[in-house]
């Protein structure tokens, strides 16, 4: 090759910096400050408002039934639980429950201890008697509601053989003495009279035992005649309305066998 022949041109060399990125400019009009604000401005935040809850009307059918059947349910695991009570307690523990009651077993035993037979009248302690010597003849108790007085001396031993004997004093009104006698038609161990001069318009008396009460609709009476009929006997299963009975009134006792004709007499203390 020649020294004449023409040189290449040289290539121009790359420049390692790449051209700045051309400023943009805001646009006419507009402030600096707004020229200044980003591309994609943020939306203002949305309050929330918090929904408005409606108050219905409280349904109270269904509170009411719910509310019964808890009272009825309580009531009657509340009856039961009572009746397993009442079940399990003996007939002198009950006794002691009847309000106003005067329990002579407890209080004079010496008393209490007297059931002698003998004849003739007697002199007792209390009146109506609870307790004592009494007549070998005991007044018939088979629902018996006399419309007389009788005599203690009889009633006594109808009380020894586990009767219950109620007696009011003649003033009472004749519907209160009528709802007496309901309590005693028919039924076995019980019997009633006036009882003159008697301290209280209505008395109840057992063997050992005494509730006096003013009013025939005292739950009471009831109560003391559940307690203590027959269990107050001091000669249980001995009959009370058969054997040597006898079903006069009058206060003064009536000796049947005393002269060795009629019901045979007696031994002391036996039947």
């Amino acid at each position: 090759m020649s020294d004449d022949a023409p040189s290449t041109p040289a290539k121009p060399k790359a420049n390692p910096r790449k051209s700045a990125p051309v400023r943009k400019t805001a646009p006419a009009g507009k402030t600096a400050a707004a020229a200044k604000k980003p591309a994609t401005a943020t939306r203002p935040a949305v309050k929330k408002i918090a929904p408005v809850k409606v108050k219905q009307g409280m349904s109270w059918g269904p509170i009411v039934l719910f509310t019964t059947v808890g009272v009825l349910a309580l009531g009657i695991v509340g009856f039961a639980g009572y009746q397993v009570y009442e079940n399990g307690l003996g007939w002198q523990d009950r006794a002691d429950q009847i309000s106003g009651i005067k329990d002579y077993r407890k209080t004079d035993k010496t008393l209490v201890g007297q059931r002698e037979h003998v004849w003739g009248p007697q002199t007792y302690k209390l009146s109506p008697p609870v307790a004592g010597n009494h007549n070998p003849n005991w007044q018939r108790c088979l629902g018996d509601v006399y419309t007389s007085q009788i005599a203690n001396e009889h009633a006594l031993h109808s009380l020894e053989h586990g009767a219950v004997w109620i007696t009011y004093n003649p003033s009472l009104p004749a519907d209160q003495v009528e709802a007496l006698a309901k309590r005693v038609r028919g039924n076995d161990y019980m019997l009633m009279s006036p009882y003159p001069n008697q301290d209280t318009p209505i008395s109840l008396q057992a063997w050992g035992f005494q509730l006096k009460v003013d009013n025939a609709g005292d739950k009471r009476i009831d109560e003391f005649i559940k307690a203590l009929r027959q269990n107050a006997s001091l000669e249980a299963g001995t009959p009370c309305s058969s054997g040597d009975i006898i079903t006069e009134t009058g206060a003064t006792p009536h000796d049947l066998g005393k002269d060795g004709t009629g019901q045979q007499q007696q031994q002391q203390g036996g039947n």
